[in-house]
C-alpha cells in the first residue's frame, strides 16, 4: 500500500525533484536502544514519579544521626529505615515519599534531616503491536515515554499511521497523534506510558502529497477517523508555502467515476484522501527586474524602482564594465507591453558614462555592452561572406579514370555553427541592397575568426549593428563596420579606430551617404572633404555613411627586394617606385671578384604564379587526355593493337602527378653585369618588391641529366660541347630522344643541344650548364594524349636549377 501511494504520487507530480517521501518515519531511526542493554536515565527524576516494585530508594540522614542508605522498594511495596517503622512506598510519588520521611525523620530522630532521591529505576515491560518493525514484548525504563517503546520496537512500519496510535491499559484507551510531537501540530499528547499498559500502530489513514513551493515537500497523514481535512492545515504541516502571496494550488485527484481529475483549489478547499497538489506561482513571470549582459564583469539581473532606474544608475559604479568596452553604442533589447515584441534602442554608452546622456529603463530590459573585439568582428570574413550571402561548398573532387583508384568522397560542408551569421545571410539575400554599404568595404577574406559570444546569445544583434554601422576603410589604423548613433562626429569613431594612419591624405577624404528617404530612388553622394585641419568633430555622421581615407603618395614601394651571394654588401633593400637593378647593385656596393653574374638567378612572385599555374594547367590537359584515351576516343590513331593501355594510363598519372608537384621557381632571365647595364641601359630591370637576385660564385661543372648512363656533374672544359659531355656521363640510353635535348644555360635561357646527326654535337657550353635529354615520347604519342612536353620539362628543370642555385648560396 505504501508503495503503490508513492508511486501514484509520484506519477502525479512527475515535475517534483527529488520524489516525495512520506512524513515523520525518520523520526524513530535514531530512537532504537543500543545493543546489549537498555538506554541509561539521564538527569533527575520528576516529583510526580510514582514508585513501585524494585525501585530503589537513596536516603542520606544529617545531624544528630548521620547514616546513608539504599534501600529497594520490596513486595509489600514499602521500605524500611533502622529504628523507623515501614514506609509505605508503592504506588506514591516521590514527592508525597519524600514528605513523608523528612518528616518522620524530623520527629523521631531529633536533631536529624533527610534528604531522598530515586537511586535506579525499576523495569517494566510494554507490549507493542501493529504496525511496527519488530512487534512484542519490549522491556523499557520505568520512566520510558511512548516514543522510547515505538523506538525499542524498531519504529513504525510507512505502512502504520502516526496520528492514531492506541495506548491501552488498566486506565482505560487513548489515542495519541504522533504529529502533535514531531510536526508541531496543535495540541499535547500524553505520551507516558506505565506498567501494565500496551501500544498498538493501526494501518496508516488517508494521506495526501503536498510538493511545489513548499518548505517541507512530502506525503502527509489525514487526521485520524477523517477523509478531508482543509488545505490550509496540511500546508501548516509542509510548513507552509514558500511565498507569502500570489500561489497557485493545482491539485490532481480522483473523481466519482475513478478518472484522474485537476481542478484549481482555493486556500479554504479540503483535501480528500488520494488528492496531490503542487504549490506554484499564481503568474509565473519575472516583475521589476532587468538584465546587464555582453562586455560587462558579470552579467546581473538587477530590481527595478518604482519610478525605474535609468542607465546612469545601472552604470554608476564603472567597473561592472570590462576593459576595451565599444563605447560608441550599447543596445537596450526591450520588450513591448502589448505585442510582447522584443526591440533594439542604441544609447551613446561613452555620453552615458560621462553623465551627458540618460535612458529610461524598463521592466524586463536587458543591457547590452559591446567590446572592441565584437565591433572589429564586424568586417571579419565570416560576416562578408554572409553578406554575399554565401555558404560553404564541398571541395572539388579531381576526375576519376578507368582503371584508376577512385578518390574518397569529400565531406560534406558542416552547417553553420553562428546562428547570427545565417541571420544575416538570409536577411542580405532578401535584400541584397540593404547592406551594400557594408558590402563595398573590400576587406580581405583571410582566416575564419570565431562567432563572439555575444553573437550567440543575441543572433538578431549582427543584423541590427550593421544597419547602425559607418563604413571606416583606407589609411586608418583600424578599418572596420562601426555602429553608430546619429549625428556622431566623425573625430568620435575615429578614436574608436585607433585615429588616423601617418600615411594618410587627409586633403581628400571621401564621404558617401544615402539619404534615408521613403521615396522610390535613393541616391548616392559623395564629397572629398579637406581635413587636413583635423576638426575631425565637425563632420556628422550617420548610420550608413562610408568614409574613405586614401594613402598619401609615397616614393617608396610596399615592399623588400633581396640580394643573395656574391655582393660586397647582400641583404634585404626597400626600393622607391620606378627603380631599376642597376640602382641597386650600386648601392650594394657593386659584386665580388668572385661573382659570375652569367649565372644570375632573378625570381618574381607574379613569375611564379604564372609558372605554377601553367604547371597544373598542363596536369589537367594531360588527364583529360587520358580519359579520352581510356574512353576510346583516340585509339583510332594508334600504330600498335597491342600495347598496354594500363600502364600508358598510369605512367601519363604519374607525370601528371609531377607536373602538380612541381615547385615554380619564378625565374626570370636577367643580366646583371653592372658593366654590361651601364652599356646597355634597356637590359635594366625595373624592380618589384619581392623580388630576388642571387649571384653565384664563378662555378667550375657541367650538370648533364635525363636518359644518359651515368646523369652528374662533370668538370667544366673549355669548348666543349653537348654531345661531349653526354658521352663523358656514359652515353645517352636505348629511348633517349637526342633531336629534342636542350640545354639550361647558367641565366635560365633554353637552347637545343644540336646532339642530331647533323647539328655537329651544338655549340660551346659554358660553365654551370645544364644538359637534359629527355626520354623518347613516341610510345604515348600512338595514344594522341601528349604533343610536346618539351617546353615544360624545360620549364621544370629551369626551375629545379634556379632553386638549387638559391639553396646553396642561402647556405
Amino acid at each position: 500500500m505504501r508503495k503503490m501511494f508513492v508511486l501514484l504520487a509520484h506519477a502525479r507530480l512527475p515535475e517534483q525533484q527529488p520524489p516525495l517521501r512520506q512524513f515523520g518515519y525518520d523520526t524513530f531511526r535514531n530512537l532504537a536502544p543500543p545493543a546489549g542493554g537498555s538506554s541509561a536515565l539521564v538527569g533527575a527524576l520528576p516529583d510526580d514519579y510514582v514508585l513501585g516494585r524494585d525501585d530503589e530508594v537513596a536516603i542520606a540522614i544529617r545531624g544528630r544521626s548521620r547514616q546513608s542508605l539504599s534501600l529497594r522498594v520490596g513486595r509489600d511495596g514499602s521500605i524500611t529505615l533502622p529504628d523507623l517503622a515501614p514506609f509505605p512506598a508503592a504506588g506514591r510519588t516521590l514527592r508525597e515519599l519524600r514528605a513523608d520521611i523528612e518528616t518522620r525523620v524530623a520527629r523521631e530522630l531529633g536533631g536529624s534531616e533527610a534528604f531522598v532521591s530515586i537511586g535506579q529505576t525499576r523495569q517494566i515491560a510494554i507490549f507493542v503491536a501493529g504496525e511496527v518493525m519488530r512487534p512484542g514484548l519490549v522491556p523499557l525504563p520505568a520512566l520510558s515515554s511512548l516514543l522510547d517503546a515505538l523506538g525499542a520496537a524498531g519504529g513504525i512500519r510507512r505502512t502504520g499511521s502516526l496520528r492514531a496510535v492506541r495506548v491501552e491499559g488498566p486506565g482505560g484507551t487513548r489515542v495519541v497523534d504522533l504529529y502533535a510531537a514531531i510536526a508541531g501540530t496543535p495540541g499535547l499528547p500524553n505520551l507516558t506510558l506505565r506498567e501494565g499498559e500496551r501500544v498498538v500502530v493501526p494501518p496508516l489513514g488517508g494521506v495526501v502529497a503536498l510538493g511545489g513551493d513548499v518548505t517541507r515537500p512530502g506525503i502527509y497523514e489525514l487526521p485520524a477517523g477523517t477523509a478531508a481535512a482543509p488545505l490550509s492545515s496540511m500546508l501548516a504541516l509542509a510548513g507552509g508555502a514558500l511565498r507569502p502571496a500570489g500561489n497557485r494550488f493545482l491539485s490532481t485527484g480522483t473523481d466519482a467515476g475513478g478518472r484522474r481529475a485537476m481542478s484549481e483549489l482555493a486556500p479554504g478547499s479540503a483535501l480528500r484522501r488520494g488528492d496531490a497538489v503542487v504549490v506554484s506561482p499564481g503568474v509565473d513571470a519575472m516583475a521589476g527586474g532587468l538584465r546587464l549582459a555582453g562586455h560587462v564583469a558579470a552579467p546581473v539581473t538587477r530590481g527595478i524602482g518604482p519610478r525605474g532606474p535609468g542607465l546612469r544608475a545601472l552604470l554608476a559604479d564603472p567597473r561592472v564594465i570590462r576593459p576595451d568596452p565599444y563605447v560608441r553604442m550599447g543596445v537596450v533589447w526591450r520588450l513591448d507591453e502589448r505585442t510582447r515584441v522584443r526591440r533594439f534602442i542604441p544609447f551613446d554608452l561613452g555620453r552615458v558614462m560621462q553623465g551627458g546622456a540618460e535612458l529610461p529603463l524598463h521592466e524586463g530590459d536587458e543591457v547590452i555592452l559591446l567590446s572592441q573585439a565584437d565591433v572589429l568582428w564586424l568586417a571579419s570574413p565570416a560576416v562578408q561572406r554572409a553578406l554575399r550571402g554565401e555558404v560553404a561548398a564541398p571541395a572539388a573532387l579531381p576526375p576519376a579514370l578507368p582503371g584508376a583508384a577512385q578518390p574518397i568522397t569529400a565531406v560534406q560542408a558542416q552547417p553553420e555553427s553562428c546562428p547570427a551569421l545565417l541571420a544575416l545571410a538570409v536577411a542580405a539575400k532578401s535584400s541584397p541592397l540593404r547592406f551594400a554599404h557594408a558590402r563595398s568595404a573590400g576587406f580581405p577574406d583571410i582566416g575564419a575568426a570565431g562567432c563572439p559570444q555575444l553573437f550567440l546569445d543575441y543572433p538578431a544583434l549582427l543584423p541590427f549593428l550593421l544597419d547602425q554601422a559607418v563604413l571606416l576603410a583606407g589609411e586608418v589604423r583600424l578599418p572596420g563596420l562601426y555602429p553608430v548613433l546619429d549625428d556622431t562626429g566623425l573625430d568620435m569613431v575615429l578614436a574608436a579606430a585607433g585615429g588616423a594612419a601617418d600615411t594618410a591624405d587627409l586633403s581628400a577624404v571621401e564621404f558617401a551617404r544615402e539619404p534615408l528617404e521613403n521615396a522610390g530612388a535613393i541616391p548616392l553622394s559623395r564629397t572629398l572633404l579637406d581635413l587636413r585641419s583635423r576638426n575631425f568633430a565637425a563632420i556628422r555622421l550617420s548610420p550608413r555613411d562610408a568614409v574613405r581615407v586614401p594613402r598619401g603618395f609615397g616614393d617608396r614601394d610596399t615592399g623588400p627586394v633581396m640580394l643573395v651571394g656574391e655582393f660586397l654588401r647582400p641583404g634585404t633593400y626597400d626600393i622607391r617606385r620606378g627603380e631599376r637593378l642597376s640602382e641597386l647593385l650600386a648601392r650594394a656596393g657593386g659584386l665580388t671578384a668572385q661573382a659570375y653574374p652569367y649565372g644570375a638567378v632573378f625570381t618574381r612572385e607574379s613569375v611564379r604564379q604564372r609558372q605554377q599555374e601553367g604547371f597544373q594547367r598542363t596536369a589537367r590537359e594531360l588527364e583529360t587526355s587520358l580519359i579520352q584515351v581510356a574512353a576510346g576516343q583516340a585509339v583510332a590513331g594508334s600504330r600498335q593493337g597491342n600495347l598496354d593501355l594500363g600502364g600508358a594510363i598510369n605512367a601519363g598519372q604519374a607525370l601528371a602527378g609531377t607536373l602538380r608537384e612541381a615547385r615554380a621557381a619564378g625565374r626570370m632571365v636577367v643580366e646583371a653585369n653592372p658593366v654590361v647595364l651601364a652599356a646597355r641601359p634597356e637590359l635594366d630591370v625595373l624592380l618589384e618588391p619581392g623580388d630576388l637576385l642571387v649571384i653565384p660564385k664563378r662555378p667550375n661543372e657541367v650538370t648533364v641529366v635525363g636518359a644518359v648512363l651515368n646523369p652528374g656533374s662533370l668538370q667544366f672544359a673549355t669548348g666543349w660541347k653537348a654531345s661531349q659531355y653526354v658521352r663523358a656521363a656514359g652515353g645517352e640510353q636505348r629511348f633517349a630522344d637526342i633531336s629534342r635535348a636542350f640545354i639550361v644555360l647558367p641565366n635560365g635561357q633554353s637552347v637545343p643541344a644540336g646532339l642530331g646527326s647533323w647539328q655537329a654535337g651544338g655549340p660551346p657550353i659554358p660553365p654551370g650548364s645544364l644538359v637534359v635529354v629527355p626520354q623518347d615520347p613516341s610510345p604515348y604519342e600512338t595514344w594522341g594524349f601528349i604533343r610536346d612536353l618539351t617546353s615544360v620539362l624545360g620549364q621544370i628543370s629551369i626551375s629545379s636549377a634556379a632553386l638549387a642555385v638559391i639553396a646553396r648560396q642561402a647556405r
